[in-house]
């Protein structure tokens, strides 16, 4: 839920296109992520694919 919660908080930073907020949020969302993966919630494999889609996000968006 936690997790859920902090990819929704990065999705609505990167919507305003605000970037400085973006990089804050998703190290609060990778770090949500993590912590999912290792307590079983998620497959680290699911974990890792999450991050680089979320970090990919990020990158289009800083590099217009």
């Amino acid at each position: 839920s936690s997790m859920k919660t902090s990819i929704g908080r990065y999705d609505g930073a990167l919507a305003e296109g605000d970037a400085t907020l973006s990089a804050e949020l998703l190290q609060k969302a990778t770090s949500e992520i993590d912590k999912a993966a290792a307590k079983g919630v998620i497959h680290r494999n699911e974990a890792s694919r999450r991050k680089a889609r979320l970090a990919a996000r990020l990158n289009a968006l800083a590099n217009g």
